[in-house]
């Protein structure tokens, strides 16, 4: 009897189902949650929309045979000096579709699915069979001009869809530099404590009482040229402090723990204890400031837009804005890029809800 009890155990823990790991059991939490799904899924969709903005909408060809050798002028959008400098010298940049023929009779090119600019105006007779973008209180969303044409006549579909590449950039560069300032100095804080911990705490209540906005504008007018890069480490650099205050006390706690006190045992180094042993554990909290700051830094971004700082070479939703409060009676300025603005920044929020919920073991995750 006793053998067959063994043998009947033996049986019961080789059939047994393999443990399921924190961050799967978490991401299966996390998927409960519609509400947190729904705003993943929005994410992904402006991550689709900015990688192949080029190819929604624009009037540079994606790719164009163009005196015997093969170009790709759309990769322009993303950073000018990718589009070759023979279209500058040969005048087409400004109006491929008939310079190019002029030049080269033999040319072909593939073009975006739609035939807009979000930098310029398209005028009349540059498209074959088409007229030139309206401009000002005329230029009313149309099925030509999506989302309408601002003052100048440019497209406003055009520029949202070129603006979230600066929106989604801008999020997650500025939180990326925030999150590494803010887990080293909040790790090394709580790991060593001392007279190290009592400073770095000192630095973060320093840095917590800074205006972050009032900062940004004061740098930013002293720059001759302010870019989108200068914003984002500005942002990331005087936004690290939740993230720091949040390691700091997670590492208080884990440090006390007895892996922690059996790998110490055993001789290990203070970095690999730091960041192999007691960092991975340390990040399921640290994430969620990490989504709220990408949340913030859009919200950001969008009021420096709108208050007219920045590139005016660059679209983005906050400019758009802008243009449509100097404008009121252009509903469709202040309509679009608003809603893109307050479902992008409500989307990261839900994230940052779900991750709390799936990976706090106090939390009950929501079934429904």
């Amino acid at each position: 009897m006793i053998v067959e009890r063994e043998v009947m155990a033996n049986e019961t823990t080789i059939n047994a189902p393999p443990a399921i790991g924190f961050w799967t059991e978490a991401w299966v939490r996390f998927r409960r949650q519609r509400l947190a799904m729904a705003g993943l899924i929005f994410v992904v969709f402006l991550a689709l929309v900015a990688i192949f903005s080029p190819a929604i909408v624009g009037t540079k060809p994606l790719v164009c045979r163009y005196k015997d050798h093969l170009y790709f002028p759309a990769l322009g959008y993303f950073y000018e000096a990718w589009e070759n400098p023979i279209f500058m010298t040969d005048g087409v940049i400004y109006n491929y579709p008939q310079k190019m023929k002029e030049k080269d009779p033999q040319s072909w090119a593939v073009w975006p699915l739609l035939y807009q600019d979000p930098l310029r105006r398209v005028k009349d007779g540059e498209w074959e069979g088409m007229s030139g973008n309206p401009i000002g209180a005329g230029g009313v969303p149309s099925s030509r001009n999506l989302f309408g044409t601002n003052d100048l006549g440019e497209d406003v579909f055009a520029k949202m869809v070129h603006g979230t590449r600066i929106a989604l950039v801008i999020g997650f560069v500025s939180t990326g530099i925030a999150a590494v300032i803010g887990i080293v100095v909040g790790a090394a804080a709580g790991f060593f404590g001392g007279w190290i911990d009592w400073m770095l705490s000192r630095a973060i209540e320093i840095m917590m009482c800074i205006p972050v906005l009032i900062i940004m504008l004061a740098l930013i007018s002293i720059i001759e040229e302010p870019t989108i890069w200068h914003l984002m480490v500005v942002i990331g650099v005087f936004g690290w402090t939740g993230i720091a205050r949040l390691t700091r006390a997670e590492f208080l706690k884990l440090k006390q723990l007895e892996y922690v006190t059996a790998a110490k045992a055993l001789g290990f180094r203070w970095p690999r204890l730091m960041f192999r042993h007691i960092l991975p554990n340390a990040l399921a909290p640290v994430i969620v400031p990490i989504t709220f700051g990408i949340a913030a830094a859009i919200l950001i971004e969008s009021t420096l837009g709108f208050l007219g700082i920045g590139n005016p070479d660059k679209t983005s939703w906050g400019r758009l804005l802008s243009e449509g409060k100097e404008n009121l009676q252009m509903w469709w300025l202040i309509v679009f890029p608003g809603a893109a603005i307050f479902l992008t920044v409500l989307a990261y929020n839900l994230i940052g809800e779900g991750i709390q919920q799936s990976t706090d073991p106090t939390l009950k995750a929501s079934k429904h």
